[in-house]
């Protein structure tokens, strides 16, 4: 059931993708992910409201719980700001294969801190991963984002790092909270501080008095992300489930948005990038067979 849940989550992380692409195109970063985290919460908020009239704070009902909850939040912001301003820049062909490497860091971080062991399959999957990686790299050199000259490239990477570390701490938070209630409280607590962010930048910076551009697509980054978010939680919260499989299992979101950036944006070098895709769908299709 997990690895379905994971494969629900990849797909709509992959229209998500495509969703933010649109939305930020000529846009203002910093208040498109504000209002992202507004549609989240909303989409959230009859939990928080639930919790509330029961006289339930959440989490325990503790200051301790609120405050793990609070490192999420900024935790998954840093990641988040990161991912925007690189996709906002970078061809959906390249960014998307460079967020498919968030598993091998995470599967890193799982062996050395949870101790979870991976079979011959699963091993074969990570590896080609690792090569999927290296080998959208060189295509993006090709086309000026190189890891020497790009920043984007750079954001793009840290985005996924930090991706990585989010994911490893949700393994230790669904280990003793609900799901629903680590994701209606994180959403809140992203408002807060995307809020007071957004007004620091309008006081002090032209990056927070530029113009926002409303498109209906800023809406469906918002549904999109909560949906594959419930699917990702609950996939976590169930026995037995590997934080390592679960994130490489997602990253076949670059699917959809790989082939939106053929299709939609005609995206160059589409040839050698497929060859890449498909190193990662065998990577992942590893995956999937050896946690049946």
């Amino acid at each position: 059931m997990w690895v379905f849940l994971a494969i629900v989550s990849a797909l709509c992380l992959g229209f998500y993708d495509v969703s933010k692409k649109l939305s930020l195109n000529g846009n203002n970063v910093v208040k498109v992910l504000f209002l992202n985290t507004l549609f989240c919460t909303l989409l959230m908020s009859p939990v928080i409201i639930s919790n509330l009239a029961e006289g339930y704070i959440g989490l325990g009902g503790t200051l301790h719980g609120h405050m793990q909850i609070v490192l999420k939040a900024v935790i998954v912001l840093s990641s988040w700001l990161l991912g925007y301003f690189s996709i906002k820049h970078l061809p959906l062909t390249i960014a998307g294969p460079i967020n498919a490497s968030r598993p091998v860091m995470v599967l890193v971080g799982a062996v050395l801190i949870f101790g979870e062991r991976l079979n011959l399959l699963q091993w074969g999957g990570v590896i080609l991963g690792f090569f999927s990686l290296f080998f959208i790299s060189r295509i993006g050199g090709r086309e000026g984002f190189s890891l020497k000259h790009s920043r984007w490239i750079w954001l793009s990477i840290g985005a996924a790092a930090t991706g990585a570390i989010s994911a490893l701490y949700d393994k230790y938070l669904l280990g003793r909270y609900e799901p629903m209630e680590v994701q209606a409280w994180y959403t809140l607590y992203q408002l807060i501080i995307m809020g007071g962010v957004l007004l620091i930048l309008m006081k002090n910076s032209d990056a927070g008095r530029t113009p926002l551009k409303w498109r209906w697509s800023i809406v469906l980054i918002s549904v999109f992300l909560t949906v594959a978010d419930l699917a990702y939680f609950y996939a976590l919260s169930i026995p037995g489930s590997m934080i390592a499989v679960v994130s490489m299992i997602r990253r076949g979101s670059v699917i959809v948005s790989f082939f939106y950036g053929v299709i939609a944006l005609h995206e160059k070098d589409v040839r050698s990038k497929l060859i890449d895709l498909s190193i990662l769908l065998l990577g992942l299709t590893l995956l999937v067979i050896g946690s049946a």
